[in-house]
This record gives C-alpha cells, sequence and structure tokens, in this order.
C-alpha cells in the first residue's frame, strides 16, 4: 500500500486536447491484465523527452532517442507513442532493437505514418526477448479503444510491481490563457535519478516551441524524477516524455518569456507529483522521507549528501524500525564524497527537534523525540552545512522486509 497516496481518481483526470490513449490486454507477460498502451497525437504536438543514463539502456530507448534526433532534422512530428509493460526488451541485442523497431512499424502501418514517427517505450522483465507477435497483434485493439479520457486506464496499462496507478491532473492559467496537464507515471523498484525504473508521460494542450519544450523537459526533470530514490538502482528503461499538443491558446516560442517561466513552474509542480507518487509506492515503502541539504557551497554537493543519506540500506532500515540510530545519517554525510566538508558545521534535524549540533549531539537531544518522529509515516531530515547559500532536497522511503520478499519473486 503506498504511503498517504490515496488512488487516482478517474473522473479527476482531465483530457488534453490532441491526446488519444488506447489500451489492450495483450498478453505480454501474463494474461487478463492491461499491458499495452497506444497515445495517438495531433498533427501540430511536439514532444521532448530525457532518457536513463545506465549504459545498458534498452532497445526502446536508443529506437525513442534515434527517432526524436531524427525529426529534428526532418521536421516530421511524433505521431504517437506505445507502450509494454511486461517484458523491458532491455539486454536483448540487435534482436531486440529490430522487435522495438518492427513494433515502431507495425504501429505506423496503422496509424499511416512512418517508422521514425513513433516512439517505443517498454518496461518489465530484463534479459527476455520482446514477444512481438503478442504486441503486434494487440495494436488494433487498443486503436479501437482510442480515447482522449482513458488516462486513469492508461496509469494502470503501464503498472508493474506499482501497488496502484499514478495519474494527477491541473489546469493553470498562464498569460490569460487556460493550459490544461495530465500525467502517468509508473514505478515502485529500481528507482534512482538519472533516471530510475520509471516512465512518466506528461501532456499539456499548450503550443510549445520544440527548442523550448527540449529545455522544459530537462528543467522538470531535474527538479522530480531526477530527484527520487528507492534503492539506488539505476534501470535500463527510464523515461520521461513531455507532449505539447498544440491544441489550445497558449503559445511559447521562447524560453526568456514570462509565459514560459509560469508554464514551466506548472509543469515542474505536476511532475513532482508524479515523481513522489512513485517514492510513496515504492516496494515495500512504509514511510516517505524528504531529505533537504542546505548551506552547501553547490546544489552537486547538496545532492551528494542527500543522496548518500537516502541511498544508505543502514539509514533507511533504521526508518523501517522506528529506531533513533541517528548516527547512521552522520555517517553518511561524512561517507558522501564532500572531501573538504568540515564537521564540526553539521547540524542534524529530524522534522521539529534538533539532534545533532556543531558536529556532535544536541545536548537538548532526547531520544523519545527521535523516536515520535521516526515513528511517523512522512518524515522530514535536514542537514545544515554551514558552508554557503545552496540547498537541494530530495524524496526516497524506507527498506523493509516486503522489499527483499518482492524482488525475490519478481520473476514468478
Amino acid at each position: 500500500m503506498a504511503v498517504n497516496s490515496p488512488l487516482p481518481v478517474a473522473s479527476d483526470l482531465k483530457p488534453v486536447a490532441g491526446i488519444e490513449l488506447g489500451y489492450t490486454e495483450a498478453g505480454v507477460r501474463k494474461a487478463n491484465r492491461k499491458d499495452l498502451l497506444v497515445m495517438k497525437l495531433a498533427p501540430g504536438a511536439t514532444v521532448a523527452g530525457v532518457f536513463t543514463l545506465n549504459r545498458f539502456c534498452a532497445a526502446p530507448v536508443q529506437v525513442s532517442k534515434a527517432h526524436l534526433a531524427a525529426a529534428r532534422v526532418s521536421g516530421e512530428p511524433i505521431c504517437a507513442l506505445v507502450i509494454n509493460t511486461g517484458n523491458a526488451n532491455a539486454g536483448t541485442g540487435e534482436t531486440g532493437l529490430a522487435a522495438a523497431n518492427a513494433t515502431c512499424a507495425s504501429l505506423a502501418a496503422l496509424l499511416g505514418c512512418q517508422p521514425a514517427q513513433i516512439l517505443p517505450f517498454s518496461t518489465g522483465v530484463i534479459l527476455e526477448s520482446l514477444p512481438l507477435d503478442r504486441i503486434q497483434a494487440g495494436l488494433p485493439g487498443a486503436l479501437k479503444n482510442l480515447d482522449a479520457d482513458n488516462w486513469f486506464n492508461a496509469a494502470e496499462t503501464i503498472m508493474t510491481t506499482d501497488t496502484q496507478p499514478k495519474a494527477a491532473s491541473q489546469t493553470v492559467i498562464v498569460a490569460g490563457k487556460s493550459v490544461t496537464m495530465t500525467g502517468i507515471s509508473k514505478g515502485a523498484g529500481m528507482i534512482k535519478p538519472n533516471m530510475a525504473t520509471m516512465l512518466g508521460f506528461l501532456a499539456m494542450d499548450a503550443k510549445v516551441a520544440q527548442p523550448v519544450l527540449d529545455q522544459l523537459v530537462k528543467h522538470a526533470a531535474d527538479q522530480s524524477f531526477n530527484c527520487i530514490t528507492i534503492d539506488g538502482d539505476t534501470s535500463t528503461n527510464d523515461s520521461f516524455m513531455l507532449i505539447a499538443t498544440g491544441a489550445g491558446a497558449l503559445q511559447v516560442d521562447s524560453v526568456d518569456s514570462p509565459e514560459y517561466s509560469a508554464l514551466a513552474q506548472a509543469v515542474t509542480d505536476l511532475s513532482q507529483r508524479l515523481a513522489q507518487a512513485i517514492v510513496r509506492d515504492g516496494e515495500g515503502a512504509t514511510k516517505f522521507i524528504t531529505v533537504t541539504v542546505e548551506d552547501g557551497k553547490n546544489v552537486e554537493e547538496c545532492r551528494k549528501i542527500a543522496y548518500s543519506i537516502g541511498h544508505s540500506p543502514l539509514v533507511k532500515t533504521a526508518f523501517f524500525a522506528s529506531d533513533p540510530n541517528l548516527g547512521r545519517i552522520l555517517a553518511a554525510i561524512g561517507y558522501a564524497g564532500v572531501d573538504d566538508l568540515d564537521v564540526e558545521k553539521i547540524n542534524l534535524y529530524l522534522d521539529d527537534v534538533w539532534v545533532a549540533k556543531d558536529g556532535g549531539r544536541n545536548p537538548d537531544y532526547l531520544e523519545s523525540d527521535g523516536q515520535r518522529v521516526m515513528k511517523q509515516s512522512e518524515i522530514a531530515v535536514r542537514v545544515k552545512l554551514g558552508r554557503g547559500a545552496a540547498a537541494a532536497t530530495i524524496w526516497t522511503c524506507d527498506l523493509s522486509h516486503e522489499y527483499v520478499t518482492i524482488n525475490a519473486d519478481y520473476r514468478s
């Protein structure tokens, strides 16, 4: 069960003009489950994305990156995205690349466009061949099911070990014009930034120039999906795609415009909701933890320390046990790799409790106060470095027995 994360309500997810979603049960890995999704885009849509930095990136990641690059040169728009769950098509070599390209060709033939105008995505088990025949057979059914109001079903379709679908919507006013945006994400384990074993798709009806959208997706990802960690593993398939359908009234042509600033804030806010939903649904998670590192020399060192805390199995298991063994946090700060860190300036807070003062135990700290906070399902860790004005925040969760159980049984 996700930590303080209620199920999205289908009726609350707003259709976005210029995009239709269709899903089906293709039997990619298991029967009787939604596992194949098509997102069909209006002709005027622009698409941008960021992808995993894992060198073993999956075949669909390679193909999607190539097709996006080709679209920049040819000017041909992206027509559709196709996503399957149950099989990652990663570690599959040339056979996997051929399968990803064949998927694009099959969908392109059905839509009357070119294969390079299709972006493929996969998630699931690594090192197994993609069941191409099942996906090709399922595509007509997904297209028959196309509807602008299918966001909840789409969120269910891309799940793997997620315990619930992840989706959110909002409508904002930018320069007096209404912008509707809806997004879905998936992920529960193998989550680490740059990116995680996650997929994220966010669509809005604004018209955004391609260079602007390319910058916007990187900005939003850096403030959201690149600020989460569950277990420190970076997967092979991670992708976050931003789609501007162009069907609305707002037009943004420059990153220097006030319209861009307002739109970027709205996109980032929704991206953070989708990213945090992944952490809240972390495999076996019982607690949602915000780690903020302040007063650093630069953002990079603040993030390095925050992730050192968020990745530590000893810290994460202490949170699961509600054990205020908070020296583990100080140890994680110390081995984060900031070589000139002056530990005598470090101050550590657990919510409202001042735990460590000037590098040592705060004389006023009581373990009962630490345990009170540790028992909460939402916990804030704040570290003050005393060396500058930079800050960074990440979101993580605890590490429980259930995490081991889920991953031990994942392929069964």
